[in-house]
């Protein structure tokens, strides 16, 4: 079993899932988002980084399985109490050594901690089988529903996406859809009924909605990695968001925006 590398664990998130929760990112990702703002999970080892006061510091470090469980145990009185639990992202956690994975999640679950994972769907499908029984929900991304777009903006196609989003909804795991919205990219009316066509096309059970306006918060951490910028988008416009919104409301989804 290999140990994956973590950039951070985040205690009191609120913006990862229901209630109170514990976020672990976990180091790595399969794909490159140009409008990324995390910039420092995209590797899947330890890198330098720039940290406030100006001096290199080490990004990513390895804990076992019973380290974690020690740390968001400690917690678990504020999960409980506000129904939260803790969330596994990153980069992407399911690229990580699922055997590892897998052994967190099982633990985190025979403990009564409730686990949601943040993914984005590049993922072999076995990997989501194995943990599925042990996990709550899946806040998984959708980012294109057109593939060459994908390509474009993300580096690979949606085909993976599509086909682990409708594997985790047949095998009846619970999924909040998220929708990270990006002018001139994919909110105009193709993309956005392109998306619920075809979950009403593939009868994908959606439990809610959520809507991400685009930010570049990241920006500074690609000068402080000492990468170029790749965050050079635009938020879409209020007005935009809210007719999304309602759209998908009129299609029958609970819809939220943010989280």
């Amino acid at each position: 079993m290999n140990m994956p590398y973590i950039f951070n664990i985040q205690k009191f998130s609120v913006h990862d899932g229901p209630g109170v929760r514990t976020t672990i990112f976990f180091k790595g990702c399969p794909i490159r988002c140009m409008w990324c703002h995390n910039p420092e999970s995209q590797k899947y080892e330890p890198e330098l980084m720039k940290n406030k006061d100006g001096k290199d510091e080490l990004i990513g470090r390895q804990y076992t399985v019973k380290e974690l469980v020690k740390i968001v145990q400690a917690d678990q009185i504020f999960y409980d109490q506000s129904g939260g639990g803790v969330t596994l992202s990153g980069g992407e956690v399911m690229t990580q050594d699922i055997d590892y994975i897998e052994e967190l999640v099982k633990e985190l679950h025979r403990k009564g901690i409730s686990v949601a994972i943040d993914t984005c769907g590049v993922v072999p499908p076995d990997n989501y089988k194995r943990i599925l029984p042990y996990t709550d929900l899946f806040l998984y991304d959708l980012k294109l529903i057109n593939s060459q777009m994908h390509k474009k903006y993300t580096g690979v196609s949606n085909d993976l996406v599509l086909e682990n989003l409708k594997l985790i909804s047949d095998q009846g795991g619970k999924i909040n859809l998220r929708l990270i919205l990006i002018n001139e990219v994919n909110v105009n009316d193709e993309a956005i009924c392109g998306i619920a066509s075809w979950l009403r096309e593939q009868n994908i059970s959606v439990q809610s909605i959520n809507l991400l306006p685009y930010h570049d918060f990241g920006r500074d951490k690609y000068r402080n990695l000492n990468r170029e910028c790749t965050q050079n988008f635009e938020k879409p416009s209020d007005e935009r968001i809210e007719e999304i919104k309602e759209y998908f409301e009129k299609a029958g989804y609970s819809v939220k925006i943010g989280g």
